[in-house]
């Protein structure tokens, strides 16, 4: 069974930084692109990154850089380094990718668990 599991959220000060992760597990074929949401308390969830299959990125105005989004497809994993982090920064941020199972005909969309980020003085 295909699953993303996150880690790596947290407390931080403001001008600090995390690591996000993601990290697909299950008899995986390929995976396609990956995208990074979030979702601040009373907002609408938010597009933050993407990375293709190829690793080509693009970010939200709001984190064009400080944030870095980055895969590792040996490891079936993709990270968000989250540098020079706001209070506005503040939400659970979720993991989104297009997986095709091994032996699969097609792909489907998988979501991770959400974790929570907290940029707090």
């Amino acid at each position: 069974q295909v699953q993303l599991v996150e880690s790596g959220g947290g407390l931080v000060q403001p001008g600090g930084s995390l690591r996000l992760s993601c990290a697909a597990s299950g008899s995986i074929s390929s995976i396609n692109a990956v995208l990074w949401y979030r979702q601040a308390p009373g907002k609408q969830r938010e597009l933050v990154a993407t990375i293709s299959a190829g690793g080509s990125t693009n970010y939200a105005d709001s984190v064009k850089g400080r944030f870095t989004i980055s895969r590792d497809n040996a490891k079936n994993t993709v990270n968000l380094q989250m540098n020079s982090l706001r209070p506005e920064d503040t939400a659970v941020y979720y993991c989104n990718a297009e997986i095709r199972p091994l032996g699969g005909s097609r792909s489907f969309n998988y979501w991770g668990q959400g974790n929570q980020v907290t940029v707090a003085s």
